[in-house]
């Protein structure tokens, strides 16, 4: 919290020495409201953004945040008409669904910005924000594919937008870098949050044989489900290794703090305006602290899999023979160097037609992912 509490005095010395004016209609506050497209206690992704939204109110003295949890598509509208009638100056709408609405929302509000997760456009008071995980997930797929002595790896996944298809994918070229032949089984539940269909989906993987399960979607039952029958499983959005401890390897994390702290305190020093916005995105990753993998917190890897991990041995272009353990560490900490000495979507890729879609020597950006 130490940390925190020094943003947000810096925070105000900038505020003071650039003689800016707080965005706020109070002068004093700024009303932030985030939008939730699941329950604050699903132990995933909105999980995840409520604590950092905790985080970043009980830091900045002239904040105060409200939230509304469980919004559908169809509701977005009517909660964001009534948080900026109660106040709201800034309005976070955490799903990628919310975009399309929010499309149309945001030009009736010219004055209220508005921070959209993964939003596809641009526009004049619209921040665009993501924090993604297809660095974390590729190095899943090495971890499971070591574990996985048949080749044969689950996923459950919640919607088929570019951010599953990107973790998706991800894990595949992990997965392959260890075993040429790994396969990836996927299960499409089509909804955010749904603990009955997520159990159905990753019992019926089981039941297929595949021996390590991976999921994104809003819960922790897969990883429930998996410690019942004593199979490797991995976290995502949030720790969950408390669901399953010996059997959790590691989880894919997002933490909204740093972006949420750094959005929110350029709105209040004026640095961010509606009617400028445009340009601004935010992409965290692993090198920024927007994600992380983590087994029992400060561990990457859970200690159980560390033998079975350091067993099997790979051999890399560039380092030799190296264990997919010290291979998964390894890649991390190139991932987090500032020169991005290494990118799972570094060429050349293939699509499923055999079509070549990122060339040797170049990587996918953002767009293109």
């Amino acid at each position: 919290m130490r940390g925190t509490k020094l943003t947000a005095l810096l925070v105000g010395l900038l505020v003071a020495a650039l003689g800016l004016t707080a965005f706020a209609a109070n002068p004093d506050k700024l009303v932030a409201g985030f939008v939730y497209v699941g329950p604050v206690g699903d132990f995933g992704w909105t999980w995840a953004h409520d604590a950092a939204r905790r985080v970043v109110d009980d830091t900045f003295p002239w904040l105060e945040t409200r939230y509304a949890e469980a919004v559908a598509e169809a509701e977005v509208d009517e909660v964001v008409d009534m948080m900026i009638d109660d106040g709201a100056d800034v309005i976070f709408t955490t799903s990628f669904g919310y975009q399309f609405p929010i499309a149309t929302i945001a030009p009736r509000y010219p004055d209220i910005i508005f921070g959209q997760i993964a939003f596809l456009n641009t526009a004049p008071n619209i921040v665009r924000y993501f924090a993604d995980l297809y660095q974390a997930s590729y190095v899943t797929g090495l971890l499971a594919s070591a574990l996985a002595e048949n080749g044969r790896i689950g996923f459950v996944a919640a919607n088929p937008v570019p951010e599953l298809k990107r973790n998706i994918n991800a894990t595949a070229i992990g997965a392959r870098e260890v075993n040429p032949d790994a396969e990836i089984h996927v299960r499409w539940l089509y909804s955010w949050y749904d603990p009955t269909a997520a159990k159905e989906a990753a019992e019926a993987l089981i039941a297929d044989g595949v021996e390590v399960i991976l999921y994104v979607e809003d819960s922790a039952t897969v990883a429930q489900v998996a410690a019942e029958v004593g199979i490797p499983t991995f976290g995502h959005y949030s720790n969950h290794y408390d669901f399953a401890p010996e059997l959790v390897v590691t989880s894919k994390v997002v933490d909204w703090v740093p972006i949420y702290l750094d959005f929110l305190s350029k709105v209040y020093a004026g640095a961010y305006k509606p009617g400028e916005l445009e340009d601004v995105f935010y992409w965290g990753l692993l090198g920024d602290g927007g994600a992380r993998l983590e087994a029992a917190p400060g561990t990457m890897i859970n200690p159980v899999f560390e033998d079975a991990l350091k067993s099997v041995i790979v051999d890399d272009p560039l380092l030799g023979e190296i264990s997919v353990y010290d291979l998964a560490v390894v890649r991390v900490e190139q991932m987090k160097d500032p020169q991005l000495v290494f990118d799972p979507f570094s060429g050349p890729l293939y699509d499923r037609q055999g079509n070549l879609r990122v060339p040797q020597g170049s990587r996918a950006d953002y767009a293109e992912l």
